[in-house]
């Protein structure tokens, strides 16, 4: 999805003033539930961190931080953050969290070269959270444990969202269905990543699309994931089946976090080893940073699916550009 897109008949099932109290219910909902179910602390965090701690999630390697200097700091330059993936491992270890503690914290980003569509703004807004893993908990069966408990926790928060609004119906599918890149690319090779994960998603309402970052038969990876954070064997995509846009939808990106051995070999990979120097970097191949499992999800997100939004920008404020502005005044969908 390139643009701004309205489906056929479509009209928001809430008012202005309706919307921003279901906005405020499942965002407290949710973490409520989420944070209740997961362990997990509450936390504050960064909107911005120092250039050169190799901190900031470099995303796909080509998206341009928002930078700016402290006049109080002599030749600083600061980096808006694009997530938290890698300072939240840090705050583990900092803030001595132990075995099986974890924390979330919203995050705030702003994402420059973001391509604007229905599901897509410069502005980010999401959940994220690490947890402190041992060893063995390095496991495939670990990280679907940890996504059936999201994935319940989102259910649960739809059926919340519906009783207090009733106007909302319940859409999300509970039971979650667990396939890699690599059975999707056996399964659809004439499809691009995205119409694949569109013909999954239909298929079974809740899906997690495992192993993302590396490459698949074809030379190219599923979608792009940086190689400091996630292990691209033990990670993946939370997706459900977004009826009013008739798409997949993407809730959540997460994973078990890289070791040493997967930090060294996804570097060497991805053509990064120059980042071996950073702070965060030496300090995880020195075997200085804990074991962790996170991710991020979307509050935005969550929020555009369960309140039966058609555009991001009825659930958010930010930027438009006048395509967008005009086909949505059009259409009679409320950018806030």
């Amino acid at each position: 999805m390139k643009s701004t897109y309205i489906p056929e008949g479509y009209k928001s099932l809430l008012s202005i003033q309706d919307t921003e109290k279901a906005i405020k219910y499942v965002k407290d909902t949710f973490e409520h539930i989420f944070a209740d179910s997961m362990g997990l602390l509450r936390i504050s965090a960064p909107l911005f961190v120092s250039a050169d701690s190799g901190l900031n999630d470099n995303l796909n390697g080509v998206e341009r931080p928002v930078t700016f200097g402290v006049k109080e700091i002599e030749g600083s330059e600061m980096e808006i953050v694009h997530s938290l993936a890698k300072w939240k491992r840090q705050a583990l270890r900092d803030y001595g969290f132990g075995m099986h503690e974890g924390l979330y914290t919203d995050m705030n980003a702003i994402r420059r070269d973001e391509e604007i569509d229905n599901l897509h703004s410069v502005y980010v807004d999401q959940w994220d959270w690490e947890k402190v893993i041992s060893r063995e908990d390095r496991t495939k069966d670990y990280l679907r444990g940890t996504v059936k408990v999201i994935v319940r926790a989102l259910a649960a928060t739809e059926l919340a969202a519906c009783a207090m609004f009733p106007v909302l119906a319940p859409s999300i599918q509970p039971d979650v269905r667990f396939v890699t890149s690599e059975e999707l690319e056996e399964k659809y090779p004439d499809l691009t990543p995205k119409q694949r994960e569109d013909a999954v998603a239909r298929l079974f309402g809740t899906v997690f699309i495992e192993n993302i970052g590396g490459s698949l038969k074809n030379g190219l990876p599923h979608d792009g994931r940086a190689p400091d954070y996630d292990d691209w064997s033990l990670n993946g995509d939370i997706i459900v089946w977004n009826e009013v846009l008739g798409r997949s939808f993407e809730i959540s990106s997460m994973g078990i976090r890289v070791d040493i051995e997967a930090m060294e070999r996804q570097l060497e990979l991805s053509g990064h080893n120059e980042r071996r120097s950073l702070p965060f970097h030496k300090a995880l191949l020195e075997g200085n940073m804990p074991l962790t499992i996170g991710g991020g999800i979307g509050q935005s997100r969550i929020c555009m699916l369960i309140l039966k939004k058609c555009h991001i920008g009825e659930v958010q404020v930010s930027r438009w550009d006048k395509d967008t502005i005009d086909i949505c005044r059009k259409n009679g969908v409320v950018l806030l």
